[in-house]
């Protein structure tokens, strides 16, 4: 974790997200999880991996439902534990997007949803999905874009752990893939699941500012002592200066070329 980050709350570990979105913590559900499936035809019995996979939900869904050899990967113990509890086979790995613990070329396919945006270095983690998977494999990105540049300042200074700190614009996110050797494959907006989101955390929570607040007082939240509680203020005047976006990306490994550098 970047030293930047230390006494940051972590809203994917808390339950204040999960109360709407279930164990996904995700816009959508599995609505672009499974259309991601779909859309790259994997074959019964593919390796695909879940980079920042929580609980793993994902991977779960991966193996009842389309009989692919699925495993997690995620750095936090308690979400890992709370899946395991839930469902002993699932296999999930402890580990960071930054250095995957797998060797070159075995995955069919790399799934992020919404976890590549909170990673603390995104190229490293690109490069590693490349390097693990095979030629020709697919990498499935479902996650928060910022529809204005200008905005991203603002979202890098909340003190919030979660999709929205380090989301980036489209053009941006596609260039770094571009560069690591991805064919872009696909790109679809789906703002409207954002949107929805946000309306289930309103019937959840009242308000979009009480479900701020609520992150400043959590029980469940990582936030050291002393440290600074969230300004929904902020984060409000933040997210409308980015014009947050939701995506999916489809990207493929190319299967003749060598990734430069």
């Amino acid at each position: 974790m970047d030293n930047n980050d230390q006494g940051i709350f972590k809203l994917y570990e808390s339950d204040l997200l999960r109360q709407s979105t279930g164990d996904t913590l995700r816009p959508g559900g599995f609505y672009l999880t499974d259309l991601g499936v779909k859309s790259c035809n994997f074959s019964p019995g593919a390796r695909v991996l879940d980079v920042g996979c929580g609980s793993g939900a994902t991977v779960d869904r991966l193996v009842s439902l389309y009989g692919l050899q699925a495993l997690g990967l995620d750095p936090s113990a308690l979400l890992l534990e709370s899946g395991l509890k839930k469902n002993p086979s699932l296999n999930l790995i402890q580990g960071q997007g930054e250095d995957l613990p797998f060797p070159a070329q075995q995955m069919d396919g790399v799934f992020a949803e919404c976890a590549l945006s909170v990673m603390a270095d995104l190229d490293q983690v690109l490069q590693e999905i490349f390097r693990v998977l095979k030629p020709g494999g697919w990498l499935v990105i479902n996650d928060v874009y910022a529809k204005n540049p200008d905005g991203l300042t603002g979202l890098q200074a909340l003190k919030l752990d979660s999709c929205i700190r380090r989301a980036l614009p489209k053009e941006a996110l596609v260039d770094k893939l571009l560069q690591q050797g991805f064919r872009l494959v696909n790109w679809m907006d789906h703002t409207n699941l954002l949107t929805q989101l946000t309306v289930n955390l309103i019937m959840t929570h009242g308000s979009m500012d009480n479900f701020w607040l609520k992150t400043s007082t959590c029980s469940c939240s990582n936030l050291d002592s002393g440290s600074e509680s969230i300004d929904p203020i902020l984060v409000r005047g933040a997210l409308k200066q980015a014009k947050m976006g939701y995506f999916q990306l489809i990207a493929q490994k190319k299967a003749t070329s060598v990734r430069k550098g």
